[in-house]
């Protein structure tokens, strides 16, 4: 069970070669939520690489389906990073930005409306 208690930071599509991995081709799209706003019960599995900005991803999912509940980068630790299809539905989340532009197959449709980032955006406020 996911419980969330606060607001998003922020939310974010994000085209790096990772993400395209794990949503088969097409971007994930997520939103980022403070540790002490968030309350996890249930077990997850992990797994950990190194992104092409150079921080170490840790990725949690469910063991029994595999599916991507959040990620932690080492350079924000105080974060977590949620999939919107795992947020309860009615949340009203949209990606506010995209990111890792310059990773995105040609054939890539980006909403004119997002601001963009060709790699790693700047850093979310920490409290």
């Amino acid at each position: 069970m996911l419980k969330v208690l606060g607001e998003a930071i922020g939310t974010r599509q994000c085209w790096c070669r990772q993400c395209q991995q794990i949503a088969a081709g097409g971007p994930t799209n997520n939103a980022i939520f403070r540790v002490a706003d968030v309350t996890l019960n249930g077990d997850l599995a992990s797994s950990t690489w190194t992104a092409d900005s150079g921080n170490t991803l840790t990725f949690h999912f469910c063991p029994s389906c595999g599916t991507q509940v959040y990620a932690q980068s080492s350079a924000r630790p105080h974060l977590m990073t949620f999939r919107l299809g795992v947020l309860d539905v009615g949340h009203d989340l949209r990606p506010q930005a995209v990111i890792w532009t310059d990773e995105a197959p040609d054939w890539a449709v980006f909403d004119p409306a997002l601001e963009r980032f060709p790699r790693q955006p700047p850093a979310l406020p920490a409290s």
